[in-house]
């Protein structure tokens, strides 16, 4: 009961305030308007053994009732504060706010009384008048809770209204609903889960109600069984012996191209089998790791093939990483061999001088160092470093080497990002692996002779299908070089003439491509299916593409690095009629499942978690048992199965396919409720105008948590537009408290937008001045070009520009080669790629830009137009956005989960 000093505004303040709205899935495949009633009966013995229970605990049945409504609405929202309207004795709906987070049945029970009865105490204040006094808008009808049965179900345009009167003759549960919302079978489902939830409360009050599940057998068996992907059987081979027997089939077709190169089967083959050869020469045992450090070539190919003959576990690096990090790698993966070629050594040379230098400092202190060792075989014991080009000129056999593997062996480690933290190498095993090799082929349809193109860098997990599913199903996989994927146009002609039938890319990219083909349309004779991956696929892309080309079908692809790569398929041939683009079913032997914290199964539509189950499910993160307790664990539905669970959040829709709604880790709580800030981005984007969009939460100095939308387009729309456009969808709390227009939002190096400089941003946008305080050993940009690369940096690397210092290094900051790459067009290529290799640091090169400007000065030589370092300009004083306009490759990075992720 509320006290006496609490006031009915006061009351009444807090409750609107904190929200009155908790949806409900919608889950009706017609949408057909109109309402439409489902009646349960519910058994006399159940509510007699209720109504002793109650009677024993001295609490009214009505809060029984509505503690099982609660329970109900916290499983469907995926809430433990939830939020429903109540007929009160006098007939008048009014809101009211409860909590599920009590453990047991009881303590629910009690806490629900509690929360009824101060709502009784405060029924007589005029509460649409205070809302209206407030500015909050009239509510928005989603739910209401009837413990009388009276009414016909129409009141304020209610989704749902449980009507589960606790006396009269009248004890039956009725459900009255929008069929626009909820189809019949939903609606029966929901009523099963009422009457679950009382029956559970009748058998065991004291249960742990959050461990208990309401759905029924039936419902378990279909998200456990029925929503799996299809079974194929696969062949007790694994990849490299598939391979084999293509070679035998077809030795002089042309397997791979990259540039004026070209291998046939029988060459590629050859090739690798003499690498297999050299590393079993130098002693590789089952399972070892082997580091491929070479460029993206036919020797990187044939390098990739060649471990697997060898029975060896591939390990990607880019030359250009920094030693620093290559070291990690080959430390934390415990590698004894790395493949290399001349042009690709000199960060990895320094990463092992590095550990020679302290294997050295490590001997100088120990009592048991052993006289006549050399400093050179204590740095990393063990390791040796093989050419290819050497490997290829020693005698080994060209036949194939015939080594066991086995499905379960480890196949490769993938380092994901390391944006936050150390890096953590992801293991995928030969059957994982083969089953999304054969799921790409089936689900993009790569037959004999299709041309499938390579574009993505080694360290992406992508890398790996786009360069073997070719030569496993007799195609032909082309390398596309990256001074192609640098200029749409060019891309195109590469595509065109290289007859490419598959290929994937990024949305931003797409978006180039698109804009690309708007401006000088052209055939694109041979594309048969482009897939779309590594981050939410929009409705609006989606609807330009097949403007464009209604010929080539869409595939949305989404996966984890942890479950060999995607894990759903949503193939398009047309503009799906969903407000959001799906993830699609599960492919071809894997089980996903969308669960609560318990890892039970969630109702269908419900939000949340999404783990994996089955083939598809990786070993671990290499050498790190804890980080790999948490996220990989035996399948509780399943066991001696493995089960990942990442960070995603996604929800199952009618029809089978799966669709995201962020990651964990976007989730925030405003006023107490836990929002999903993908479910506002995603209303952002469905107002005119808005052509991309993101929402941040900061927590400003003065001021309670809030969020902020930024937003691209033509141009600026005008705020209050947008924020009532928000609140006719959204409740008060879930709409933004600002917005703010960019011509382009700042992207990460994977092409997805950086939610760390857009927060970072609205900080600043919100503080009274630019943050006085320098870092530690922060030396700020002296000369006009220092500056000037600085604002460049800073939109590609997603930091603030004043962070940038004129002894940073460029790799240091998180960059890489994609990230490079998105420099050097940014800069309008005044530098080029291997200059920023070669002088990551800032003040380095603007030293090299400076000397070429001087250069060309005394010698009258052009300068390049539109240098952005060459000519006068003015330096933005923060962190500038960068879009995909700008030419950037970005290629889908899988975080800690991922990925992923589609829709956000």
């Amino acid at each position: 009961m509320a006290t006496s000093t609490q006031t009915d505004a006061e009351f009444w303040r807090g409750v609107l305030t904190a929200g009155t709205f908790t949806a409900i899935p919608r889950w009706s495949g017609d949408r057909v308007p109109g309402t439409a009633e489902y009646t349960a009966a519910v058994p006399d013995e159940l509510l007699a053994s209720l109504r002793r229970w109650a009677d024993e605990a001295d609490l009214p049945l009505s809060s029984v009732l509505l503690a099982a409504h609660a329970k109900v609405l916290a499983a469907l929202s995926g809430e433990q504060a939830v939020a429903t309207y109540i007929r009160t004795p006098d007939g008048t709906p009014l809101p009211c706010r409860l909590s599920t987070a009590s453990g047991t049945w009881r303590a629910l029970i009690e806490d629900t009384d509690r929360a009824q009865a101060e709502l009784l105490a405060h029924q007589d204040f005029p509460v649409d008048e205070f809302r209206r006094e407030l500015g909050l808008g009239e509510p928005l009808p989603e739910t209401l809770f009837d413990p009388y049965g009276d009414g016909d179900g129409r009141e304020r345009d209610t989704v749902l209204r449980v009507a589960l009167p606790h006396h009269g003759a009248r004890r039956g549960l009725r459900l009255f609903y929008r069929t626009d919302v909820l189809d019949a079978e939903c609606a029966a489902r929901i009523a099963g889960y009422h009457l679950t939830a009382l029956a559970l409360i009748a058998s065991d009050p004291e249960a742990d109600h959050g461990r208990q599940s309401l759905l029924s057998a039936g419902e378990l068996d279909l998200q456990l069984d029925g929503l799996a992907g299809p079974h194929r059987e696969l062949p007790d081979r694994r990849f490299h012996e598939l391979f084999e027997e293509q070679v035998r089939i077809r030795p002089d077709a042309v397997a791979a191209v990259q540039g004026d190169r070209q291998w046939t089967y029988e060459e590629l083959n050859t090739r690798a089998n003499r690498l297999a050869g050299a590393l079993l020469a130098r002693g590789l045992r089952r399972q070892d790791v082997v580091a491929v450090v070479t460029e993206r070539n036919l020797d990187w190919m044939a390098a990739v093939i060649g471990v697997f003959k060898a029975g060896g576990v591939y390990l990607p690096v880019e030359p250009h990483f920094p030693a620093g990090r290559i070291a990690a790698m080959l430390d934390r993966a415990a590698c004894r061999l790395v493949l290399t070629e001349p042009g690709s050594t000199a960060t990895l040379d320094e990463a092992l001088e590095s550990q020679r230098r302290e294997s050295v400092a490590r001997e100088a202190g120990s009592d048991e160092s052993q006289p006549g060792r050399s400093a050179a075989a204590e740095s990393r014991p063990g390791v040796q470093t093989l050419l290819v080009e050497a490997a290829y000129a020693e005698d080994h056999s060209d036949a194939d080497p015939g080594v066991r593997v086995g499905p379960d062996q480890l196949a490769y480690v993938f380092f994901t990002s390391g944006s936050t933290g150390e890096p953590k190498g992801a293991m995928c095993e030969h059957a994982g692996m083969l089953n999304h090799l054969y799921a790409k082929i089936d689900d993009l349809g790569i037959d004999e002779g299709h041309v499938v193109a390579q574009t993505a860098p080694q360290c992406f997990d992508i890398s790996l299908w786009q360069l073997l599913a070719p030569v496993l199903a007799g195609g032909r996989t082309l390398l596309v070089g990256q001074e192609a994927v640098l200029d749409a146009r060019q891309f195109l002609d590469t595509i065109v003439d290289g007859r490419v039938a598959v290929l994937q890319v990024v949305p931003s990219y797409l978006d180039a491509v698109l804009s690309c083909l708007e401006r000088h349309p052209r055939e694109l004779p041979d594309l048969r299916r482009v897939s779309v991956t590594g981050e939410a696929l929009k409705m609006e892309l989606v609807q330009r593409w097949f403007a464009a080309q209604p010929g080539i079908a869409l595939v949305n692809a989404y996966g984890l690095t942890e479950t060999s790569d995607d894990t759903n398929h949503e193939v398009m041939d047309r503009v799906p009629d969903t407000d959001r683009v799906p993830l699609g079913r599960p492919v071809n032997n894997v089980r996903i499942y969308v669960v609560d914290e318990h890892l039970s199964p969630v109702p269908l539509g419900a939000p949340g978690a999404i783990v994996f189950s089955g083939v598809c499910v990786g070993r671990g993160y290499i050498n790190d048992p804890e980080r790999t307790r948490p996220a990989f664990m035996e399948d509780p539905h399943r066991p001696g199965l493995r089960l990942h669970r990442g960070g995603d959040y996604g929800r199952w829709l009618p029809g089978g396919k799966l669709e995201f709604l962020g990651r964990k880790d976007s989730q925030v709580k405003i006023r107490g409720f836990r929002i999903e800030i993908g479910e506002i981005e995603n209303t952002l984007l469905r107002a005119p105008g808005v052509r991309d969009g993101a929402v941040v939460i900061t927590r400003s100095a003065g001021r309670s948590a809030h969020l902020v939308a930024f937003y691209s387009g033509p141009g600026p729309l005008e705020a209050d537009d947008l924020r009532h456009r928000l609140s006719r969808s959204l409740p008060p709390y879930m709409v933004p408290s600002s917005f703010h227009w960019q011509e382009s939002l700042p992207l990460t190096a994977n092409g997805k937008i950086d939610k760390k400089a857009l927060t970072a941003l609205a900080e600043q946008l919100d503080a009274a001045g630019p943050p006085e305080a320098a870092e530690n050993g922060h030396r700020a940009p002296l000369t006009p070009t220092e500056q000037r690369l600085a604002a460049a940096w800073a939109p590609v690397l997603g930091i603030p520009q004043e962070r940038v210092g004129r002894l940073d290094h460029f790799f240091d900051h998180g960059g890489t080669s994609l990230t490079a790459v998105k420099l050097v067009v940014s800069l309008d290529r005044v530098v080029s790629l291997k200059d920023i290799t070669r002088h990551p640091v800032l003040a380095d090169l603007a030293a090299l830009v400076d000397e070429r400007a001087a250069a060309a000065d005394a010698t009258d030589a052009p300068s390049p137009q539109n240098s952005p370092l060459l000519r006068p300009v003015s330096v933005p004083d923060g962190p500038q956005p960068a879009g995909p306009q700008d030419g950037a490759v970005s290629w889908h990075d899988r975080p800690s989960a991922a990925s992923v992720r589609p829709p956000a």
